[in-house]
């Protein structure tokens, strides 16, 4: 049997690598349309714009390729999927033929509709080139725009302001990492960035970025007139999933490549993981998760589904995600999307827990500086039914506490 992986990120790398470890022993082939060997992303808006070294990028280095009999195919688009044929299709007319295919394509940057937005000195994060390319313009700078406050946008603000550069941040709605966050979250880190001497503007959508002769961007300009100049401009506006290849192959997409709690699609030779996949939620719907997590979880998954046959417990796992900026590390359990309302428990110094409850229930939990409480969450989260917002008052709101009350006894003897 052949898989065939179009993709070249975390899940895509997991899938292979776990597909050897569960004892596939068919052919493997991964399809990726960058130059590289697979790496990692989250580092490109953190530590490779101060050390610059992609050598330490590799999710695997170049032998465990070869040694595992993966064919990795680099610099190469996957342009159509003949699913009659079971075959794919690339930019060099090459057609590979696949026995199940998976599609682990990741996301793909938003350029929001306004004027100047194709102007080839507008800068964007999402690739190793973008990453090269923003590093030497950072060197020179001295001041910087970044549009879009999300979690992209703001490593790069934090990053940037180690190097004394300051960012205006422009963020189209009233708060922060909105998508992703709660609103206590969201003014934690407004006041740290304001702290760190960067200008966050909220309310501010962008109406044009104005261009000079000279190929440079002369001016950012905001829909109420304000105008802002910067030597380094980045877009920063939100990524959407990569599913042109698999609309055009006739795949249900909705807001991302819909899939079963198999990751398969409607197609049962065709599978989803990763950033594409609008995976099945415990909930009944269809959302996407956007975290190294997910994709390394799904890919496991689909491992166990593909080699060993174990399809009888459909993918769910408690999401996690987090983000660097600067001396605050901000990790989320659960999805406070989910909340409709939150608790926020300051710790010492920087630290803060933020809660979220729906109908009185533990949905989310959200900290900055405080690993222990975070661990403690996943825990809580992955337990079968779910916590009640009386029963964490009652316990002081001491997570860790309930937590290691509340494992099952085998594991607490273990951990004694």
């Amino acid at each position: 049997m052949r898989i065939v992986v179009v993709g070249a990120g975390h899940a895509a790398v997991q899938l292979v690598t776990s597909l050897r470890q569960d004892g596939f022993e068919g052919t493997l082939t991964m399809v990726g349309d960058e130059p590289h060997l697979p790496y990692q992303r989250p580092p490109l808006s953190k530590t490779f714009m101060k050390d610059g070294d992609a050598s330490r990028l590799l999710l695997k280095p170049e032998s465990f390729f070869a040694s595992n009999q993966i064919e990795v195919i680099k610099g190469t688009r996957v342009t159509e999927i003949d699913r009659a044929n079971k075959h794919i299709v690339t930019d060099r007319d090459d057609t590979i033929g696949y026995d199940r295919l998976v599609l682990a394509i990741g996301a793909e940057n938003v350029r929001p509709p306004l004027t100047g937005a194709d102007h080839p000195a507008l800068l964007e994060l999402r690739t190793l080139a973008h990453a090269e390319t923003i590093r030497e313009r950072l060197a020179v700078a001295k001041q910087a725009i970044v549009i879009g406050g999300g979690f992209i946008g703001l490593e790069f603000a934090a990053m940037a302001a180690l190097q004394r550069v300051t960012s205006t941040v422009t963020e189209a709605s009233s708060r922060l990492m909105a998508r992703a966050v709660s609103p206590a979250i969201s003014a934690h880190f407004l006041d740290f960035h304001r702290s760190i001497g960067n200008t966050v503007l909220l309310d501010a959508p962008v109406a044009e970025i104005a261009g000079s002769n000279e190929g440079r961007i002369e001016s950012v300009r905001l829909a109420d007139g304000q105008s802002l100049a910067g030597e380094l401009v980045l877009l920063a506006a939100g990524v959407k999933p990569s599913t042109t290849l698999a609309e055009k192959a006739g795949l249900q997409c909705r807001n991302g490549i819909v899939v079963d709690g198999q990751l398969t699609t409607d197609d049962p030779a065709i599978f989803a993981i990763g950033d594409c996949a609008a995976v099945l939620t415990i909930d009944g719907i269809h959302q996407r998760l956007e975290s190294v997590q997910a994709a390394t979880d799904q890919a496991k998954h689909l491992s166990r589904y593909l080699a060993k046959g174990e399809g009888g417990t459909s993918y769910h796992a408690v999401p996690w995600f987090w983000s660097d900026q600067g001396d605050q590390k901000l990790q989320i359990a659960g999805l406070p999307s989910a909340a409709n309302y939150f608790e926020a428990r300051p710790g010492d110094g920087s630290c803060l827990t933020v809660l979220g409850y729906r109908d009185d229930h533990l949905v989310s939990v959200e900290t900055v500086n405080a690993a222990g409480d975070h661990m403690a969450a996943r825990r809580l989260l992955a337990l079968p039914g779910s916590l009640t917002r009386a029963r964490i008052e009652a316990d002081g709101h001491d997570l860790r506490a309930i937590a290691k009350s509340m494992a099952p006894p085998t594991l607490r003897r273990a951990r004694a």
